[in-house]
């Protein structure tokens, strides 16, 4: 099973909420800016999975995607972007670049979901990446990126999610409480016992929430904002809310949003 399977559908399926994400960054810009963003530049995209979920949304959207791996853009090219209506399609651009450098036309939205910005493991560099982004946007455009913490992020443990006809394995294989850097990695398992080890590999920084607001306000943006997740009474899990917060509950693991306004 681990043979035929395919490593970016089993990532998009454990990993990405495209539909959720598009309604939290189309709401909170509205409620920002009194109007509908309509452009959006998705750094670190991958398979494009929000591209095309933006242009889906709306017929006057239109999207970039920037990343630096041709593999996985052409796979994004076919198979995602391949099944949206042709009218769709011609409102999404890949461009193979460095966030760092690349060169678009303003937007009202840049997005750097799943955790992705992290891979920018020193300060200076981390400002420099978000300094451009802010450079990419529109006067009242709005950056966006995911962030994760709680006290199991600094551990190294393996977190298993059973999904249909395979699991999902979060690996945190080593963390370094020296210089804040952590390696992960993601495997899949499937019922015959075969799996698919390191799918995927981040080497990362684990960022705070503090550093994250604070670098971000270097690199000019005002108005930081963090939306915190509310929990379901009956799991005591995260319930897909997220709402503005200046305090949040020092749980073992959560994920939340930041905005930054130019």
């Amino acid at each position: 099973m681990a043979e035929k399977a395919d490593r970016h559908t089993l990532y998009e399926i454990s990993v990405q909420n495209t539909e959720a994400e598009f309604e939290f960054i189309d709401s909170t810009f509205k409620r920002l800016r009194r109007r509908r963003p309509i452009t959006l530049r998705e750094d670190f995209c991958g398979t494009a999975n929000m591209s095309c979920e933006w242009v889906r949304q709306r017929k006057k959207n239109a999207a970039i995607g920037v990343d630096l791996d041709e593999d996985v853009l052409v796979w994004g090219r076919a198979n995602n972007i391949k099944r949206l209506q042709p009218s769709a399609q011609q409102r999404i651009t890949l461009l193979r670049d460095n966030v760092l450098k690349v060169k678009t036309n303003p937007v009202d939205v840049i997005v750097a979901m799943n955790f992705s910005y992290q891979i920018f493991n020193d300060r200076d560099t981390l400002r420099t990446y978000f300094r451009h982004a802010r450079r990419g946007l529109v006067d009242d455009g709005i950056f966006f990126v995911d962030a994760f913490g709680g006290y199991e992020a600094y551990r190294e443990l393996e977190e298993k999610t059973k999904q249909d006809g395979f699991t999902y394995i979060w690996d945190q294989a080593s963390y370094n409480p020296i210089n804040g850097e952590m390696v992960c990695y993601i495997h899949f398992a499937f019922p015959d016992k075969s799996k698919i080890r390191r799918a995927f590999t981040y080497q990362w920084r684990l960022w705070t929430l503090p550093e994250l607001k604070e670098v971000l306000e270097e690199a000019g943006f005002r108005n930081v904002t963090v939306y915190w997740q509310g929990t379901d009474e009956d799991t005591g899990e995260g319930n897909g809310v997220f709402e503005p917060a200046t305090v949040g509950d020092a749980d073992a693991g959560w994920i939340c949003f930041l905005s930054a306004e130019k």
